[in-house]
């Protein structure tokens, strides 16, 4: 535990030094704090056109869902956008190693692979916790000036973090394979990508291979998570999409011992 927390530290205090998380926070929190407003702004245009509308002709109008139209749209914003930030987030991880040649001293220490790679995923997913903790100013804003449900909101930032997490496992995968920085951005990158978009192959593909493609879509099981209903179904196939590839780096890093 304490070699992994000597890590922990070492990649917390490298993210922290370098301008990199600094960056990408503000990056993340003014686009997504933009589309927020764009999203508020709307919600609001349509409200008062419904009570215009009902006013006018007195029809009763569907009542709006805060949660529906606002809470879902600014977290499916804030999973597309970490579908960008976190392999940059990731990118230095394993690939400054290779590049420096520290990740020799990091074989032949006392420190494990395990405790190696358990501490780089933790300093990269705390980090990742403390830039979605940003957006809470958002939910109080919208506490002070509406009556959002509070239960999806805590369920949503369940999900968008274990689908952070599996971002991360995947980029710290793509970081082993390679020493150059812009190589790992581009495969996690691509690797997600696909990942995102699989579900949507079931539009050329059988019911039995479309169920297996919905499956392995990484924002199929985002969905019940924005609506508040947390499902373990949906949590057992993060924490096994992020088990998966973190072993698949701890496989590629061991063989580089064997070399």
């Amino acid at each position: 535990m304490r070699n992994m927390l000597a890590i922990f530290q070492k990649e917390m205090r490298s993210y922290f030094i370098s301008p990199i998380a600094y960056v990408l926070a503000a990056v993340f929190l003014v686009i997504s704090g933009y589309f927020f407003y764009g999203i508020v702004v709307s919600f609001s245009n349509q409200s008062l056109y419904y009570v215009q509308y009902s006013s006018r002709y007195g029809m009763q109008m569907p009542p709006l869902n805060l949660n529906e139209q606002v809470i879902r749209g600014i977290f499916g914003l804030m999973s597309f956008i970490s579908l960008f930030m976190i392999p940059m987030l990731t990118m230095r991880l394993y690939a400054e190693e290779k590049r420096s040649g520290t990740i020799e001293l990091l074989m032949t220490s006392p420190l494990t692979t395990v405790q190696t790679l358990l501490g780089k995923f933790l300093a990269c997913f705390v980090l990742y916790v403390l830039i979605i903790a940003l957006t809470v100013i958002f939910m109080v804003i919208l506490e002070i000036y509406g009556s959002p449900e509070w239960g999806p909101i805590i369920s949503s930032y369940i999900g968008t973090l274990l689908m952070g997490a599996a971002f991360i496992s995947v980029g710290i995968f793509a970081s082993s394979l390679t020493e150059n920085q812009i190589v790992a951005v581009v495969i996690s990158f691509g690797a997600l990508l696909m990942f995102w978009v699989i579900g949507s192959a079931v539009i050329f593909t059988g019911p039995g291979a479309g169920r297996v493609f919905s499956y392995l879509s990484i924002i199929e099981h985002i969905v019940d998570f924005h609506k508040g209903v947390i499902d373990t179904k949906d949590a057992v196939f993060y924490l096994s999409f992020t088990g998966f590839f973190l072993f698949l780096t701890y496989r590629t890093v061991e063989s580089r011992s064997w070399r």
